[in-house]
């Protein structure tokens, strides 16, 4: 199957994510509009939707003028039941488009730290994969409350709503499951300067963390991956 993915900030990508399509047979068409590509008027041509992260907040229009248009295309997806996947900035614009709260600003919640199911994400397709828990890395310091009608699927200990679902396949997940050892290792390198503003000792602390939750995340990562693909 072919899909659509909005990528909303340099040196962010599919990661896990692609390795597990490609592994598939499943194809994308990528978009930039950060860097003044247009996003697709249509959506005939795509099976599902990506939205994945970004360093600026969901309202941010003033200086990225796509958002609305992206929230545009999240909900035309959705009225055709077609797949969508939002990642951290992603899930933010799954909130907004559908009426959720956005708080931004908020302590920045950065790393491997553990995400919990909820009783929901226990039964979930897609969420049960983390089992009873599992390490996944996160970055962000915005977060959403509820839209109305949304099942609430994930939890984590700094941010209580860590993934939600809209209908049979509308997926909001606030972590970075898509984000594998190697991106991680990237992002260390090419954002190390902010990194180092919230997270001063990361680079002493990473490889200790990467050996200790790396395997499990990105294991964990590729079963959701895998999961949220079927669906297509």
């Amino acid at each position: 199957m072919h899909f659509l993915v909005i990528e909303n900030y340099p040196n962010t990508d599919l990661g896990i994510l692609g390795r597990e399509a490609e592994a598939k047979g499943h194809s994308w068409s990528l978009v930039r509009p950060y860097d003044g590509e247009q996003l697709p008027l249509e959506t005939g041509a795509f099976a599902g939707l990506v939205v994945l992260g970004g360093a600026q907040n969901a309202l941010a229009d003033e200086d990225y003028p796509h958002l609305p248009q992206t929230c545009a295309l999240i909900r035309t997806f959705h009225e055709e039941c077609k797949p969508v996947m939002g990642i951290c900035l992603g899930s933010q614009l799954i909130a907004r488009a559908f009426g959720g709260g956005n708080l931004l600003g908020l302590p920045v919640e950065f790393g491997w730290r553990e995400v919990l199911p909820t009783t929901a994400g226990r039964d979930d397709p897609v969420v049960r994969t983390l089992g009873s828990g599992a390490p996944q890395f996160h970055w962000h310091s915005d977060t959403v409350t509820l839209p109305d009608g949304a099942l609430h699927l994930a939890t984590s200990a700094m941010t209580p709503v860590q993934a939600f679902r809209l209908g049979d396949t509308t997926y909001a997940l606030q972590f970075h499951f898509e984000t594998g050892l190697p991106e991680v290792r990237s992002w260390s390198q090419n954002f190390a300067a902010d990194i180092a503003e919230h997270t001063p000792d990361w680079a002493d602390r990473f490889e200790t963390e990467a050996d200790r939750f790396a395997g499990l995340a990105d294991e964990t990562g590729a079963a959701i991956a895998r999961a949220w693909l079927a669906l297509l």
